[in-house]
């Protein structure tokens, strides 16, 4: 399996264990959940091959995030790369390193981005419209303009219209935002204005339900959430907003960005 690479100046490894948003563990993967993973990649590749696409919008079910009312926990962009039959899918995206307070890019291939001890072997995607593939593949493809955008400072439940933290989610569709923006209004060249066209295109973050009290619990246990970023109104009615892989999919469906999401099982 070909070594993970980090975009941005500092190479960081990570073991197969690490989580976007979770702590990394010392265990080795198990023979089946390689091969779980292998297999998902496979059946992904084929899909994608088969939907003609150079770009789609892609996700995985690495967390049991059924009490939030959640199915899928991170997505990346995944993009076709070379022609003919030497062609290959290969994934970008955000990862949280190991449960710390910094996030960093990586591009991978697919069977990598499984490769992730995930809860539900499914994988989703949604193909986006052509022009909306037009504008991401450059981006997608150029280690400088992904890094664009991109915030180390990592909370997983990032206020979505702030620019102090970014989680994974968050990066990605700020990223579409710039990449799109330039061809349907100004420019997005920095967060501040992609998160002004998100809010004018219509994306509606996912409302958490999170007391005080659990909070606490988890600002003092985990360098990876953080809450400052909430505006104090919602944040005293335990209303926290953040990015999610279900509402990002809905919005691109409801907005005519993309088309309905696909599953893989």
């Amino acid at each position: 399996m070909k070594a993970r690479h980090v975009l941005v100046a500092a190479a960081l490894a990570i073991s197969l264990a690490a989580h976007a948003g979770r702590t990394c563990e010392a265990t080795a993967p198990t023979a089946r959940s390689v091969q779980q993973a292998m297999e998902l990649a496979e059946r992904t590749a084929r899909a994608l091959d088969a939907s003609g696409a150079q770009v789609v919008v892609l996700a995985r079910a690495g967390q049991d995030l059924g009490e939030w009312g959640l199915r899928w926990s991170h997505l990346g962009y995944a993009y076709r790369e070379g022609q003919g039959a030497t062609a290959r899918w290969r994934v970008v995206h955000k990862l949280n390193q190991c449960g710390s307070a910094r996030g960093d890019l990586y591009r991978q291939g697919l069977g990598e981005f499984f490769m992730d001890d995930l809860y539900r072997y499914e994988a989703a995607y949604a193909v986006p419209t052509p022009a909306v593939q037009a504008a991401l593949l450059p981006v997608l493809s150029s280690n400088a303009r992904v890094d664009q955008l991109h915030e180390p400072a990592y909370s997983m439940v990032a206020y979505p219209w702030s620019q102090t933290y970014q989680q994974s989610n968050q990066w990605a569709i700020e990223t579409l935002a710039m990449a799109v923006a330039p061809t349907q209004g100004p420019a997005a060249g920095n967060r501040q204005r992609a998160q002004a066209w998100l809010q004018f295109q219509g994306y509606e973050p996912t409302t958490l339900r999170i007391s005080t009290m659990q909070r606490l619990g988890a600002r003092m246990t985990a360098a990876h959430i953080a809450f400052d970023d909430h505006p104090d109104a919602k944040r005293y009615s335990s209303r926290i907003e953040t990015v999610t892989v279900d509402s990002v999919f809905a919005w691109l469906d409801r907005s005519g960005l993309a088309g309905p999401v696909q599953v893989l099982r």
